[in-house]
C-alpha cells in the first residue's frame, strides 16, 4: 500500500505542537543570540506562523509548548549544565514576563492551548501535554520551534514513546550550528518522523 500523507496529516486527527518559541528564547528577547539568530536567518518564524494560519483555517488544533521559570526558582532541579545556564539570568523565560509571552508571530489565538512547565527540558515530563492532546483525538503532532539540540528532540522522542505520529516540517525547527542540527534530522529525527515541509502540509490541508 502506497503511504498515504494526506492521512498522516488529517485535521480531524492532528495537531501542531509549537516548541518554546518565545521571546526570551527566540524573539526579540532572546537570551542567547545564536539561537535567536539561527530561526531569523533560516526563516522559521514565518514558516510556522504560516502553517499556524493554515492550521487554523483548516480546524486543526494548535498547542503552545512554552516553558517558565519562577522567579525563585521552586520547582527547578539544577541538575545539568542546560539548567544551570538558563538560571543563571533572572530575566530568562522569567514567568509572568515578557521574556516568557510566545513570539506574537504565532498568537496565541482563543482557540489555541498553551501547555506550560516550570521545570525540566522537555515538554512532555510531567505536563499535561499527553492528556490534552489525546483529549482532542489527536494521533499526529506536526512540532514546530526549538530546538534540535534539546528541547524539540526530546519532544519527538517523547512522542514516539506515547504513541504518536509524527509529521516534521524541517523548514520551521532550528538548532545550533546548522550542521549538527541538520544531522540530528537526518540521523535521528527521520527515524522517528515523516520528513516534510510546512508547504507540503498546507498544500495537503488546503487540498
Amino acid at each position: 500500500m502506497a503511504f498515504d500523507f494526506g492521512e498522516l496529516v488529517s485535521p480531524a486527527h492532528t495537531a501542531v505542537v509549537t516548541c518554546e518559541m518565545q521571546r526570551g528564547i527566540i524573539g526579540d528577547l532572546a537570551a542567547v543570540p545564536d539561537m535567536a539568530d539561527e530561526v531569523a536567518a533560516r526563516g522559521v518564524m514565518a514558516a510556522a506562523a504560516g502553517l499556524c494560519g493554515a492550521a487554523r483555517a483548516s480546524g486543526v488544533r494548535i498547542v503552545h509548548a512554552t516553558v517558565e521559570l519562577r522567579a525563585d526558582r521552586a520547582g527547578v532541579s539544577i541538575n545539568n549544565p542546560m539548567m544551570a545556564y538558563v538560571v543563571k539570568n533572572p530575566n530568562q523565560i522569567l514567568q509572568g514576563s515578557p521574556y516568557a509571552e510566545l513570539c506574537p508571530e504565532l498568537g496565541p489565538e482563543p482557540e489555541d492551548i498553551d501547555v506550560r512547565r516550570i521545570h525540566g527540558l522537555t515538554p512532555f515530563t510531567g505536563t499535561e501535554l499527553d492528556s490534552v492532546l489525546r483529549n482532542l483525538g489527536v494521533t499526529t503532532i506536526v512540532p514546530v520551534g526549538v530546538s534540535v539540540n534539546e528541547a524539540l528532540l526530546g519532544l519527538c522522542l517523547s512522542a514516539a514513546d506515547l504513541g504518536y505520529r509524527i509529521a516534521l516540517p524541517t523548514d520551521a525547527v532550528a538548532g545550533v550550528p546548522r550542521q549538527y542540527a541538520e544531522d540530528v534530522v537526518t540521523h535521528t529525527l527521520s527515524y522517528l518522523a515523516t520528513i516534510t515541509t510546512t508547504e507540503k502540509i498546507r498544500q495537503s490541508w488546503a487540498g
